[in-house]
């Protein structure tokens, strides 16, 4: 088991110095000039006021000189300073983590609290119409764009019916109720595509789980069908259910990005659209690199959880 982290440890180093380098030349080599956007965009190319903005901010060097330098840094732990914020990469990060954090946990557990029982009760009538139905509920909520869900949310539970407030965030630390109501329209935009991936992997898993020997047998010794249902059918298909758990969560993190811009959340996703359109390279390069590593980690996260849900799982 240490060994398998600790190769997995060593990949997901491999993989965050190459989405790191991928990322640094996308960003550098995309149009725009983070010092004409500092200076104004009537400044004539190549004045004096230009070169001096490039050569503060370091971006006169060659660009693999830029890269090295900043590879080494993030290897430190430095993942650079805002050309705009005034402030460190990683503070303005974990500044605006905790509202990307809240609107994540409140995606997943309405995602896990719809989804399961869907999957769950579609798998038991197999074939009928509750089956239909809810698949097909599923299917809506899979081909819906979280943005178009918001904006809809928005216009009727915000502008027509003034129920929910249409943007801004609350801490739940400070105002529970409040933070609540802010949270709802974008918790449910985003988490309604994986609340309907859940319930299509749990049917699946389930309806797999359902018809195996073991099953069958359990009935046959005369026990309760709940009994059957959440103690033998539900335990034994937990494993591609807890993977795409995971990996929902790992992905509400890393693409709440529109959401965010939709209600005016000050979330990480937020931070990243507004560095795109200012040419902040610092912040784009860091701020890719941390999604990255919260979607890599989660997948070691969730591999590690199943040694807990089916000892017969090993990784020696």
């Amino acid at each position: 088991m240490v060994n398998y982290i600790l190769r997995r440890l060593l990949g997901i180093v491999l993989t965050w110095i190459f989405v790191g380098i991928v990322v640094f030349l996308m960003i550098h080599l995309a149009p725009g000039d983070p010092a004409a956007v500092m200076v104004g965009g009537d400044v004539a190319i190549g004045s004096e006021e230009l070169e001096a903005v490039h050569h503060r901010l370091g971006l006169d060097r060659p660009l693999g000189i830029q890269m090295a330098k900043w590879v080494i840094g993030v290897l430190k732990g430095d993942l650079g300073y805002s050309f705009f914020l005034a402030t460190p990469v990683i503070s303005a990060l974990f500044d605006r983590l905790p509202v990307t954090t809240s609107l994540s946990l409140c995606a997943i557990i309405f995602a896990v609290l719809l989804g399961i029982p869907l999957g769950v009760v579609a798998s038991l009538r197999p074939n009928t119409l509750i089956d239909t139905a809810t698949m097909t509920v599923a299917l809506l909520g899979v081909s819906s764009p979280g943005f178009l869900t918001g904006l809809a949310l928005v216009f009727f539970f915000g502008v027509r019916l003034h129920w929910l407030p249409v943007g801004g965030y609350e801490s739940f630390t400070r105002n529970f109720p409040l933070a609540l109501r802010h949270i709802l329209m974008p918790a449910f935009s985003l988490g309604i595509a994986q609340a309907a991936l859940i319930a299509r992997i749990t049917r699946a898993s389930m309806l797999d789980v359902l018809s195996s020997e073991y099953v069958r047998t359990a009935r046959s010794k005369g026990m309760t069908e709940q009994s059957v249902i959440w103690k033998h059918a539900f335990r034994n298909s937990l494993l591609p259910i807890v993977t795409v758990v995971g990996m929902s969560f790992a992905a509400l993190l890393a693409g709440s990005f529109i959401i965010e811009a939709v209600f005016v959340l000050p979330g990480v996703g937020n931070l990243i659209i507004s560095a795109v359109k200012q040419r902040d390279y610092p912040v784009v390069q860091g701020g890719v690199l941390f999604v990255a590593s919260i979607v890599l980690l989660g997948n070691l996260l969730v591999d590690c959880s199943y040694l807990y849900i089916d000892p017969r799982v090993t990784y020696e």
